[in-house]
């Protein structure tokens, strides 16, 4: 289901890019809002940089986020205890967060 979503999104933005569409400056665009929620493609960059780190965790986040399975799904299908489904989704989430958004001045 990510690499549907992350191949949708792709082609979506491969499509805005050709033809005669019509030329936006940034400041005009808004995209650098620290509102602004991470699309797919950022969202799936960041699972590729945490599986580097924690395959399992990388695993978690995926089957629940993208495969919309509940935690003891989880646990089930990967052959864990729903208590460590638990804390690996709290650390992941937790470390996807500190990727995606950007660093707060000091």
């Amino acid at each position: 289901m990510r690499l549907a979503l992350v191949d949708q999104m792709r082609s979506r933005g491969a499509a805005k890019r050709g033809g005669g569409a019509q030329a936006v400056t940034l400041e005009g665009a808004g995209i650098f809002s620290p509102s602004r929620a991470p699309n797919v493609l950022e969202v799936s960059e960041a699972l590729d940089h945490l599986a580097k780190m924690d395959e399992l965790k990388a695993k978690v986040i995926e089957l629940r986020y993208f495969g919309g399975m509940d935690r003891e799904e989880i646990a089930t299908a990967l052959g864990l205890t729903v208590s460590t489904v638990k804390r690996d989704l709290r650390l992941a989430e937790a470390w996807l967060r500190r990727f995606l958004l950007p660093a707060s001045p000091a």
